[in-house]
C-alpha cells in the first residue's frame, strides 16, 4: 500500500471519543477532526473508547470538507494493534490515521501493511514527539506511505526535559517544518494547550506559520478561529505580494525594485505562494518567476 492522498493542512481538531464530541467538532468545521484513542483515554478504557470512536466515525453526519481521522495508540503496543485491526474491520475509507511515537519509516510501513485491505484514500500521518524521531527525520520522511506529519510538543518537552516555550521548541519545530517542505507533505504544529490565553494561542499559531508549518492542531473548537486567522495572510501581506508580482511581470523576469526592496525570482515565488494561500491565483511568468 502507498498513501493515495496527502492529508490536509489547516486546522486539526483533536478530541476524545466521548459521545457527542465528534458532532460538536464537525460543527466547528476544522479541516481534520481526529478522535483520540491515545493520551485522552486511560488504559482501562481503551477498548470502550475504540468502539465508541469507530461507531461515531462510521455514523458521522455530512461534514462538508472536514476529513475524519483517528489517533491510534503506538502500533508496537497491544492497544495499537487492536486499533489498527479495528480500523480494518470497520472498513473506514478516506480517513487520517495518526500514528504516535513514530521513530522510523519501518513503523509507518508496518501500519500500511495492516491497513492495506481497506486502503482506499487512507492518509497515514506520523506524530513526531521524541528526540530519537528528530534525529531520524530523513528516514521517516523517506517513507512512501507518509501523508503528513504532526509535531507533538508535550511529549517532546517531557522526553528532553525542556520547557514548552517558543525558544526551547524552535529547533524541533523548524526541523520538522523544513523536512516536510523538502518532501512536499503537510506539517501540522502542536496544539496550544492553555485554553485561558487567547493571545498566547494567536502568537503561537503565528509562529507556526512563520516557521513554515501548513497547519496547527487544536484541543478545543473555540481555538479554531484564532488559528485560521494566523494561518491566513494578512491584507497587508496580500497587498505587498500583489505589488511584487505586478512589478516582476512588468520587468519581464528581471530583478526589479518593488516596495523599497530588490525583487528577484525567490521573492516572486514567495509572493505567489502568499497569493495562493489567500485564494488569489496567479500565473508564473515564462521567465522563471517561481524558481
Amino acid at each position: 500500500m502507498t498513501t493515495a492522498r496527502l492529508a490536509p493542512g489547516g486546522t486539526w481538531l483533536i478530541t476524545p471519543p466521548s459521545d457527542g464530541r465528534l458532532e460538536t467538532a464537525l460543527r466547528a468545521g476544522p479541516d481534520v477532526a481526529l478522535l483520540d484513542l491515545e493520551d485522552s483515554v486511560p488504559p482501562g478504557g481503551k477498548d470502550t473508547a475504540r468502539n465508541q470512536a469507530l461507531d461515531q466515525l462510521g455514523a458521522a453526519p455530512a461534514h462538508g470538507a472536514t476529513v475524519l481521522g483517528l489517533r491510534v495508540n503506538p502500533p508496537g503496543t497491544m492497544h495499537g494493534l487492536k486499533d489498527l485491526v479495528a480500523v480494518v474491520d470497520a472498513g473506514l475509507r478516506g480517513a487520517v490515521v495518526l500514528v504516535p511515537k513514530v521513530e522510523s519509516a519501518r513503523e509507518l510501513e508496518l501500519v500500511a501493511q495492516v491497513l492495506q485491505e481497506t486502503a482506499t484514500g487512507m492518509r497515514i500521518c506520523a506524530l513526531i514527539e521524541t528526540p530519537r524521531a528528530l534525529l531520524r527525520l530523513a528516514d521517516i520522511f523517506a517513507s512512501p506511505v507518509l501523508g503528513g506529519v504532526v509535531f507533538g510538543a508535550a511529549d517532546y518537552a517531557a522526553a528532553t526535559g525542556c520547557r514548552r516555550t517558543s525558544s526551547s521548541l524552535s529547533w524541533a519545530r523548524s526541523s520538522i517544518a523544513a523536512a516536510a517542505a523538502a518532501h512536499g507533505i503537510p506539517s501540522i504544529d502542536s496544539p496550544y494547550f492553555d485554553l485561558t490565553n487567547p493571545e498566547g494561542l494567536l502568537r503561537d499559531a503565528q509562529e507556526a506559520r512563520d516557521l513554515g508549518f501548513t497547519g496547527k492542531g487544536a484541543v478545543h473548537p473555540d481555538q479554531l478561529p484564532a488559528i485560521r486567522s494566523a494561518l491566513c495572510p494578512t491584507d497587508e501581506e496580500v497587498a505587498q505580494a500583489q505589488a511584487v508580482v505586478r512589478a516582476a511581470d512588468r520587468a519581464d523576469g528581471q530583478t526589479v525594485r518593488a516596495g523599497g526592496q530588490m525583487v528577484g525570482p525567490p521573492l516572486v515565488a514567495a509572493a505567489r505562494a502568499v497569493l495562493d494561500q489567500a485564494g488569489i491565483r496567479t500565473e508564473p511568468s515564462v521567465h522563471g518567476g517561481n524558481q
